[in-house]
């Protein structure tokens, strides 16, 4: 088939990948605007467009879509058999969807509908569920409310970061969305309303990343994981914003006030709302992300520390 990728993460780089190696042809790249980034404030492209490129694959790159009756040309121009989606980052109009013949398809790291919107890998992280997986769906006027194709469920190990989850939904999405196209191209495909209650991962921002040390323990360590990297968990110490790496609940350390910090000769505690937890690793301010050992021997007196 002919299709037009939309994403702009690296996430979605792995997909494109799989789709131009496949059968299908990719005939345009729909990506969000060059960013600015890093201390210089220059712009980048996003991980999507660079890949393009290498390619020599057109790229489209507006502001919006609703209301640009240019880029709807363009695409209408391009006669798509579909437009397949991954963490593309704009919301697609009503009057864009009829522009391919199998409409616009989401590849969406959970199982819908649960979690559907922003952040999913992370909800099911933080909330302890089993499984993740990979839903393939054809987008309607709803938010991840449109028929199931394919689905991939994909087990949330007990250590697994949002980074560590979301490199492996990455890739069984990419082959699951080629199965899809791969479908759709031969008349195989099957569309499924979806079934159950629906659940709703909203965008994560950095205040939501904030530990809060009253929480029991087991709340705390599944945060950790699933603001791992980005936008990375954080407490204060003395006023300065401190990041925290994942933590291990440790239920033969001595009891400890919520976010009182205890140092031994073979970890570095933490108290929360209920046992304590151990940290591994910590970023001060202007430091790299270093070893809680290393940052408590730098401490000047270990006793009355405590996180905020």
């Amino acid at each position: 088939m002919r299709v037009v990728f939309a994403g702009t993460p690296e996430p979605a780089v792995v997909a494109l990948e799989k789709l131009i190696a496949s059968e299908h042809e990719v005939v345009a790249v729909l990506t969000r605007p060059d960013a600015k980034k890093g201390r210089g404030r220059t712009l980048h492209p996003s991980p999507v467009k660079a890949l393009a490129q290498e390619h020599g694959i057109e790229v489209l790159t507006p502001e919006k879509l609703k209301g640009n009756e240019e880029v709807k040309a363009e695409l209408e121009a391009l006669a798509p058999d579909a437009i397949p989606v991954v963490a593309y980052g704009n919301l697609i109009p009503e009057d864009f969807l009829d522009i391919p013949t199998h409409g616009w398809v989401n590849l969406h790291f959970s199982l819908l509908p649960r979690w559907r919107g922003a952040a999913p890998v992370q909800a099911g992280i933080l909330h302890g569920d089993e499984y993740s997986g990979a839903t393939t769906f054809r987008i309607d006027a709803g938010l991840d409310t449109g028929d199931i194709l394919l689905q991939e469920p994909e087990r949330i190990e007990p250590t697994d970061t949002a980074d560590d989850l979301l490199t492996r939904l990455a890739y069984s999405g990419g082959d699951l969305l080629v199965r899809t196209m791969d479908d759709l191209a031969t008349g195989h495909a099957t569309f499924t309303p979806q079934e159950g209650d629906a659940t709703y991962a909203p965008k994560i921002s950095k205040d939501d990343a904030r530990i809060d040390w009253s929480a029991p323990a087991v709340e705390i360590e599944r945060a950790v994981r699933a603001y791992t990297p980005g936008p990375g968990a954080w407490t204060t110490l003395g006023g300065d914003r401190v990041k925290v790496g994942p933590v291990s609940i440790d239920s033969a350390a001595e009891k400890l006030e919520p976010g009182q910090v205890a140092v031994s000769k073979s970890a570095v505690h933490v108290g929360t709302g209920t046992e304590a937890v151990a940290l591994g690793q910590i970023q001060p301010p202007g430091k790299k992300m270093m070893a809680a050992a290393d940052w408590a021997r730098g401490l000047q007196d270990n006793e009355g520390v405590a996180f905020e």
